[in-house]
């Protein structure tokens, strides 16, 4: 399977009605494997933040998370493995797997838990089969 199938067939899929607004799949390196139409482009510095955040949870607290810079505020994630932020009515679900970070973005009416549901179902995944 193709890394643009794990985009358009699972992360971009319809769950109970709704989807996410956006999804992309990068290295650990910020390079792009996969994504969606319109995923923002994101800065160096922002996965870098991020990889640090997995690295030394709680790093992002203080600033927020940024992805394309715009700012989420950083919610209840599980350390070293999920990343999750807020933004208004909407959010983001990061999933770091050995090689690669799922990212799913999303904004209502899908929940915060649909969208952890389809990016760490991924990311699961993923790990499992040592990616």
């Amino acid at each position: 399977m193709s890394w643009q199938s794990y985009i358009d067939d699972h992360l971009m899929a319809e769950v109970d009605g709704n989807h996410l607004t956006s999804s992309a799949i990068l290295g650990h390196d910020g390079s792009v494997w996969a994504q969606s139409a319109n995923f923002p482009q994101l800065k160096p510095e922002e996965v870098t933040g991020i990889m640090t955040d997995f690295d030394t949870p709680g790093s992002l607290a203080p600033t927020g998370l940024y992805i394309g810079g715009a700012k989420y505020m950083v919610i209840q994630g599980e350390p070293g493995a999920v990343i999750r932020g807020k933004m208004g009515p909407g959010g983001v679900t990061i999933k770091k797997t050995n090689l690669a970070l799922i990212f799913g973005i999303y904004n209502e009416p899908m929940t915060p838990g649909q969208c952890n549901m389809v990016v760490e179902k991924i990311g699961d995944y993923l790990v499992e089969q040592g990616l």
